[in-house]
Formats: C-alpha cells, structure tokens, sequence
C-alpha cells in the first residue's frame, strides 16, 4: 500500500493474520513479538507535527488502548525523531528531520523504530524511510581556484580541478560540470576509483603570454533535481613562461588502508613525482592540495622533500571511514610546474568499542504466578563497531528464572523461564553481559532490578493444629480464654489474618452462644460463666482467614476443659427432703457398744476431691453415748446405754466435703430410748456383726470389678496391636497414632471407675467415653438405711449402654442394689 507525500509500506495481510492468531491463540499465547513489520515512507524535513501514518490503526488497537496500554515510540537512532498522538494514535513528527545528518550519502535511509505497548508488553517494530529531496546545492570547498601555465606546455594537457560536493543522493545528487565559454579551455571527466568523476580541464590552443597572460573561468557544478541547483567556482589561470615540464606522479590515484589505532607518527604512503628538467626547474617539492578539507590538515602531515605522508592525530573508524588526500608536486623552476595526484586512505576497524545494553523499556513488576515466557522488559544491543567487532551476544547468568529471547535484529525480550515464588525472592538483579565478536572480544554489564508481587498462594498457618485450654468454671463472662495465633507468608492484604469461629454445637446449642473471638488478633472470651457439672469438655474450630483474593483458610481446634471448683455442698440424701432435717430415730436402752442406730447419707455434686465427704458429730446430748463413721455416715453407739441417760438424745451431725473452700452441710437426729424393743434390737444385733465384714467384701469386689476393666482394655489394645502389625506387613506403615488408623476411628468407651480408698467405700464414679466424645457419668452413694451398705438410687439412669459395669458390679456385689446417674459431658 502507498500513499502520495508521507506514504506507508507494509506487510499485506498482516493485520488479517494478527487478528486471527489472537482470536484463535487468546488462552495460549500471553505475550507475542509481532514478526510482520510496518514500513513507513516519508520526504525529509517535514514540519514538527506533521502525521506519519495512523499507528494506532496499524497495529489494530483502539483509541482506548492509546492510553490504557502506553503506546509509545522508542528511536534505535537515539535522538526521538517521532511521537504518538495520543488522542488519535497517529505517528507525527516530533523533531527536524535532516537525511544527510542521519544517513550521509547512503543511499537508502531507514529509521527502525519501537512501538511499546503494555498490558501485556508486547513490542512491534516499524521503519520509517528517510526519502531525500533535493534541499542542498552543490558546492566547492574553494571559490576560486588559480592555475599556472606555462605557455609552451603542449595541447591536450589536463588540469585537474576541485570536486564540488552535493549531500543529496540519488536524482538530487551532483549530476555534471560545465565550463564558461572560451577559446583556449574545454573541459573533460576522469574517471576514480570511489566512483566519482573529477573535472580536468583540457588546454585545446596554444597560449601566447604576450598576447594574453590571464584567463579567467567559471566552473558550475549542477546536480539531478527538480529545480536543478548549482554551485560555482572561479578558475584563474595565469600564463608563465618557459619552464616546460611538470612533475609526474607514478601514479593518479593511490589507495591504501590503516589501523584506526594506529599511533601518532605511522608511516601512511611515500609518494614520488619525477621532473624531466635540469637543476631547480627538476627540483621538487611535495604539499597538500590548496582545497585540502581541515578534517585531513589536522590528522596527516607531509614531508615536502620526501613525500611521506604520516600519522598526525588519532583515527576513528566510527567518526570518518576513509580520506580523500589531494597532494601536489611543484617543482622550483620559474615558472613554477604543478603535478597532482590523489591518495584515498581507508581506516580499519578496530575493536574498540564495548557493547552497549539499552533498556528500550523500563521492566515491569512480575507476578509470581506469571507462566513461563511472560515478557518483563525489551532490551537492545549495540556496538558502535563494525563486521564482527560489532556483533553482540548477550548472557544470563546460570540458574536465572528468566531469559533471553530474540525478537528482531538486535531487540531481545527479558522473559520468565521458570517458576517464581516471591516468598523465596522477592526481587531480582539480573545481570545481562553483553560481549561481541571482536578479538579479544569486549563486553559490559548491565544490572536489570525486576520485582516479584504477591500472590496469595499461601493460606494462614497456626502456631499449632490444636490448643489445649484448662479453664475454671465459675469465671468471669468476659473473660479471655485463649488466643491463637497464625501467619501467613504472603505480602499486605494477602498476609492480613481474620479469625472466626466456625458453627458447631455444644450440648444442642450454637458454640457462638459460649465464646467470640477477637477477628484481629484471635483472642477468644467467654460469654457466660461455665459450669463444671453441667459442661466439662467442648470444642472450638476457629478458622483463619486472609484477605487476598481468592482468600485462603486453615483451621485448628481448640478443646476446652472445664476445670471443678468447690462450688457445691454435700446435699443429704437421708435423711430425705420430705423428712425434713430431723430424723427421728429409737432404740431399745438393751443396746450395747456398736449399735448402729441409724445411717446419714450425702452426695456432693463436685468431683474428685470436692466429692469427698466426712461425717462428724458437731453436737450431741451426750457425746459420750454415740459416735458417727467418719466416711459411711453410720450413726453408732459407743457404749452400753445405762438407766441414767436421757431418754431423749438428739444429735447434729456435720457434713464437709474435701474441697477448698471447703463446703458443708448439717442434718439433725433425734433418737429416742425405749424399753422392750427386743426383737428388732436382736435383729440388730446380729446384722450388726456382720458390717466390717460385708464392706470388706464390698471393697473386694469392686477392685476385682476394675481389674476387670482394665484386663478388658488390655486385650482390646493387643488386638488393634496386631492388626496394625498385618497392616504395615502389607501397606509398609503403620498407625502411629489414633488418627492415623481407621480400625480405630470409632474406639470404645474406656471405662474409669473412682473410689475412694481411705477406708470403708462410701462413694463411686464411673465415667465412660473419650475425651471429645459424650461421656457418661455413673455416680453412686451407700443406701441411708441399710447396714449392708448397698447403693441406692441419686438420679435416674440414662439410657446410654453401660451394661458391661452393671453386670461386672452385680456379679461382684449380688447382695447390693446398684442405680446410675448419667450425665452428658461435651
């Protein structure tokens, strides 16, 4: 596609295929280097602000993605020749645009450009051609240039004159030479070895000095453009008398070739004319030409008596690739006689110049989920040298997440080749070295900082899975519990921890209605005070939660134990409520030492040591007649009852537990002595020998009642022991603990009998279930009124399945009637 003035050249079908890789590659390819290029032509010296091309549109983008993306141009040639509007896209000029200071006499001008696009980062490379017009006259160094001639040098002599100079190329280019009209002078071309024809001018008449010793002429150089442009130079020629031959040069042109780091001093060429005269007129010395550029006066130096040309200054390749050195031979005659010739000395590269690494963008911040091949920056290199001095290769360091991809020319993509984990590193000096071709080969180093951001790949971690909290009952509601603490690696809003609980129920009820935790810092309080005899264990699933986005979680559980205090006094169970405090009680006055009169039975809601009951007579009619057992509560008489005591004795029995504080309770006996109650007295009697020995037995049978639970458990855990032992023969693991195991997932309620051992047995507590599991409670009590000792009833039984102890208990104790309480325990 052209366009007339600023014109455009690009790839056809380019925008076609573009739209269909993306529509048809949009989840596979992230970022994409465009290898179809877009060329656009335009003349040199535009105005600031003159429109290119629309950009934009070009590489399919829309007015939106101008700014949303940060299109932007980036200049190889240094300076930023254009820009983007960013209002319509279109590339404009942004600078004065001379094609001779960019390109000199190439004859083909291109600037490569950059365009950047982020959102993904992608880069584009377009060209725009420099095209020449015709803005430069040509133009001689000299405006005037004096020649003089022997009058009796022969026809057909040349002369050669001053090359005019036109910066233009092409059409616009220095195109011919013309010569005023005269009778003596016509002007010829000679051919050179660069390609560019010098004029000579051609004596065609004999020259006669007395007739006319001066001629003057006009030298116009004119180039190919349209206007045609000219330049002029003024040619005097004087006419001499005889001395009638020239200094002769072995050679019109010579050609050769130096080092750019040649030293101060280097022998360049030795250049030799010849003169066929005799003495002075043979005589010759050697100069630079008189239209000698400055740019050659100050880097060479010529012996006028040899002819040697040295080294003055330094030499660059890359400021001047070659000279053009005119040099004349004069000889001393009088008149004088000219020779010339024409050196052209090349300057060879040399490796002299480092690479240089160019950021074409700034490096962008990488996610640390970003896959591999995402583009982090467009780099370039450059070395001002040339041929293999100036070709670049660039390197990474080992074990890099990144490389380096080409794109085109000397345009490279920094991008990710491995996983990043921002956790491991957050950021990355990259150190790109770049290195050329030459011997010995230079290099230089850049350093690229490229910076990781978060992702929130990794969830809340808790100092522990599960916490172990021991709390008294009867707290403060309020109060704190506990707090727990997780943290997170991640970075800002994916590392902030919000705690909560998670929904569960405790005894049928919502656990929120026990606890609430702090969200921020994970503190947990309670909201009313707990009680031990209602609640001993429950849970907590307390999750913790961050903020990115999706966020991530992890939970632990919290098991709280609800530790007993003495907060309850022993209730009596007998005599009962519906009695009264006072139990009436009598005897025959036949009585001797230890009659049992009659028996106080209490219980104390608390356990352990709290639950620990005594009895102890507190006052009494006569302290001296009855006593009470300190742990069964069994009222007896210490001595005979004589014909002197009262009647009536009346009795105040205390009752303490074994708590701190500890707590108590008194129940009041009255007992009244009767004459001729003799049978139920030597009924007495008799049961009365039998007690000591029927608790022995009662003690007997309730550790036999425990070894037996403890066999039980014995054999249950030989039983799992062996099956785990076939199970790792077979998987080559074993359980190592509870969880991992699923033979024991479901384990069976151990069985814990307590008692209390110091002295005759007065209380039982049976629990059964694991920790987190419901437990059951047994608990029994001696049986107010028989001397026997057997149990009675304290609350009904629930209906959960502890047959094995009933049926234990009463294999053991058949004499004795065995009732449960059962309490649920979360």
């Amino acid at each position: 596609m052209f366009h007339s003035g600023p014109r455009m050249t690009k790839t056809i079908g380019y925008r076609d295929w573009r739209w269909q890789a993306l529509w048809w590659h949009h989840f596979f390819l992230l970022w994409s280097t465009i290898h179809g290029q877009t060329r656009y032509s335009i003349p040199e010296e535009l105005k600031q602000g003159s429109v290119v091309g629309n950009l934009a549109k070009d590489l399919g983008l829309g007015l939106s993605d101008i700014f949303d993306r940060k299109l932007r141009v980036a200049s190889e040639a240094g300076k930023q020749y254009f820009s983007v509007d960013a209002g319509k896209g279109e590339l404009v000029v942004n600078d004065r645009i001379d094609r001779e200071a960019l390109c000199g006499q190439s004859a083909s001008c291109v600037l490569p450009l950059q365009v950047v696009v982020e959102k993904p980062l992608r880069s584009h490379r377009i060209e725009v051609e420099i095209r020449d017009i015709n803005d430069n006259s040509p133009v001689f160094l000299t405006q005037e240039i004096n020649l003089k001639i022997p009058e009796s040098v022969a026809l057909g002599k040349r002369f050669p004159l001053e090359s005019a100079e036109d910066p233009d190329v092409g059409s616009n280019s220095l195109k011919t030479y013309s010569l005023s009209k005269n009778d003596y002078f016509s002007l010829k071309f000679k051919d050179t070895k660069n390609g560019k024809p010098v004029p000579e001018l051609v004596l065609e008449k004999p020259l006669d000095r007395e007739k006319n010793a001066l001629h003057q002429l006009l030298l116009t150089a004119l180039d190919g453009g349209n206007p045609v442009k000219s330049g002029t130079c003024k040619i005097i020629v004087t006419v001499l008398d005889n001395n009638d031959n020239f200094p002769v040069f072995s050679e019109n042109e010579y050609k050769v070739s130096l080092k750019e780091n040649s030293t101060k001093g280097t022998f360049v060429i030795k250049l030799t004319a010849t003169d066929a005269d005799d003495g002075l007129n043979g005589e010759v010395k050697y100069s630079f030409g008189s239209r000698t550029p400055d740019s050659v006066l100050s880097t060479f130096e010529i012996s006028d008596i040899t002819g040697e040309i040295t080294l003055k200054a330094a030499l660059d390749y890359e400021s001047s690739k070659s000279y053009i050195i005119d040099i004349t031979a004069k000889d001393k005659g009088i008149p004088e006689m000219e020779g010339h010739c024409r050196v052209q000395l090349d300057v060879e590269d040399i490796n002299d110049n480092a690479p240089e690494i160019v950021l074409t963008s700034e490096p962008s911040p990488v996610r640390e989920d970003a896959p591999s091949g995402t583009v982090v920056a467009l780099i370039s290199a450059r070395d001002l040298d040339s041929g293999d001095n100036g070709k670049v290769t660039l390197q990474l360091p080992k074990r890099s997440p990144f490389t380096l991809k080409p794109s085109f020319s000397d345009n490279y993509e920094l991008v990710t080749s491995a996983a990043l984990d921002r956790e491991s590193f957050f950021e990355y000096n990259i150190e790109i070295t770049a290195t050329d071709s030459g011997s010995p080969p230079l290099s230089s180093k850049k350093v690229i900082p490229v910076s990781i951001t978060d992702v929130n790949d990794n969830p809340p971690i808790f100092t522990q899975p599960s916490y172990n909290v021991y709390l008294k009952e009867n707290g403060v509601p309020g109060s704190i519990l506990y707090s727990v603490s997780a943290s997170d690696l991640d970075f800002g809003e994916n590392a902030k921890i919000s705690y909560s609980i998670l929904d569960s129920k405790v005894q049928d009820v919502s656990v929120s209605s026990y606890v609430y935790i702090n969200s921020d810092n994970g503190s947990i309080y309670s909201m009313h005070s707990f009680d031990y005899e209602k609640l001993k264990v429950f849970q907590i699933q307390v999750q913790a939660k961050d903020q990115g986005s999706p966020s991530l979680s992890s939970n632990a559980t919290v098991h709280v134990f609800i530790l007993d205090q003495n907060d309850n006094a022993p209730a009596v169970i007998y005599p009962s409520s519906a009695m009264g405090s006072l139990s009436h009680q009598r005897m025959p006055r036949s009585a001797k030492a230890g009659h049992l009169v009659t028996k106080v039975t209490a219980v104390d809601a608390d356990s352990g040591h709290n639950a620990w009951i005594s009895y102890k007579v507190a006052e009494a009619t006569d302290a001296s007649l009855f006593t009470v057992n300190l742990y069964t509560g069994e009222v007896r008489t210490k001595r005979a009852v004589s014909e002197q005591d009262d009647s009536s004795q009346r009795l105040l029995i205390e009752i303490k537990d074994d708590g701190e504080p500890v707590q108590s309770a008194t129940v009041t006996v009255s007992i009244q002595l009767e004459d001729g109650l003799h049978e139920p007295i030597l009924d007495l009697r008799q049961k009365a020998a039998e007690p000591s020995k029927k608790t022995g037995r009662i003690t007997l049978y309730l550790i036999l009642s425990l070894a037996s639970v403890s066999v039980l458990s014995l054999v249950t855990f030989l039983i799992l022991a062996v099956k785990c032992m076939r199970n790792s023969r077979s998987s080559g693991t074993c359980c190592m603990r509870r969880s991992d195991c699923d033979d024991y997932k479901n384990p069976n309620r151990n069985l814990q009998i307590q008692l209390n051992t110091d002295g005759p047995i007065k209380y039982v507590e049976v629990l059964g279930g694991d920790m987190l599991s419901q437990s059951q409670s047994f608990r029994s009590c001696m049986s107010p009124m028989s001397e026997y000792s057997d149990f009675t009833l304290i609350k009904p039984s629930s209906t959960t399945d502890f047959k094995e102890v009933i049926s234990v208990l009463d294999a053991s104790l058949p004499d004795s009637t065995w009732t449960f309480e059962s309490q649920q325990v979360s």
